[in-house]
């Protein structure tokens, strides 16, 4: 920034302002270059496994799991900008993976866009509006899209309350949103992870549902809604009653930007991939080590 300042003849603090609002606005970005004969190979080899595209952020050797998530996220924010085009429809699904994403997207305006919560956000603690809502606003914000919430619980009591709601005009409204999704963008959660999501931190499931995620041995959700290592979802209690699209709907959009972090996600991602849920992954370099090692 000095150097520029005395080309340019101004102060220094005049071409950082002017820099950030580049950033800001999607024209200049920041990254830090990888190796390519250390990143290429695992992309090359987990895109030949699964037929799909595959990003894996550098990350500094040692860092935690907070400035991980973070690089990812920050990788994933421009992977996904340029997958969103004007007219598109793009489901987001809530949760601490996406609320990190959402901190970093560029500018890009895309007339004519929306972008749809994927699941509710409510349970018996706080109905969820408020964090939902402030994801949402940054990624309709960052591409000029409007933003349609689905106000319903996470949950629902019984899987009759939620077949009720779901033959109401109004939900039926986002619901075929989620029929028509363009681009669909998730984390992965894992029930049983080192490093637990916020639908595990923030009162969403109660004992009795821990015992049944493992009796079904489940290894992770997308959207809240849960799966198998094989893939599988059916016969899991807990998916009648969840409120987020079955893998059925997610499976119908022509793309579907997976992002997640942490080696210990490791089950979980590889779950996803057998149910064919993602076509861009952007993952750390020792998940995708972990999920090459893991032989899925």
């Amino acid at each position: 920034m000095e150097e520029i300042a005395d080309r340019l003849g101004v102060s220094r603090s005049t071409v950082s302002r002017l820099l950030q609002h580049a950033r800001d606005i999607g024209l200049v970005e920041v990254r830090v270059a990888s190796s390519p004969d250390e990143i290429a190979p695992l992309e090359r080899r987990l895109s030949e496994r699964w037929g799909i595209k595959v990003v894996v952020a550098a990350v500094p050797p040692g860092s935690g799991d907070e400035a991980t998530l973070e690089h990812v996220a920050e990788m994933a924010a421009r992977v996904i900008a340029d997958a969103v085009t004007p007219e598109s429809v793009i489901g987001v699904a809530w949760g601490s993976t996406m609320e990190a994403v959402s901190r970093h997207l560029p500018a890009r305006a895309t007339p004519g866009s929306t972008v749809v919560q994927l699941n509710g956000a409510g349970n018996f603690h706080t109905s969820g509006v408020p964090y939902a809502s402030e994801l949402l606003r940054r990624f309709g914000e960052a591409f000029g899209a409007r933003i349609e919430q689905f106000p319903v619980p996470t949950f629902f009591d019984a899987a009759a309350t939620r077949d009720a709601f779901w033959r109401e005009r109004t939900t039926r409204r986002i619901l075929a949103l989620h029929a028509r999704l363009d681009l669909a963008v998730f984390g992965i959660g894992s029930p049983f992870a080192n490093t637990p999501g916020h639908v595990y931190q923030g009162g969403y499931l109660e004992r009795s549902d821990y015992s049944q995620l493992r009796a079904e041995r489940v290894v992770g959700d997308v959207a809240t809604v849960f799966y198998r290592a094989d893939g599988s979802f059916t016969g899991i209690p807990l998916n009648d009653r969840a409120s987020g699209p079955s893998f059925a709907v997610l499976r119908r959009a022509r793309r579907r930007v997976c992002v997640v972090s942490g080696a210990g996600k490791s089950p979980a991602l590889g779950g996803a991939l057998a149910a064919g849920l993602i076509t861009d992954l952007i993952v750390d370099r020792d998940l995708a080590l972990a999920t090459l090692r893991s032989g899925r």
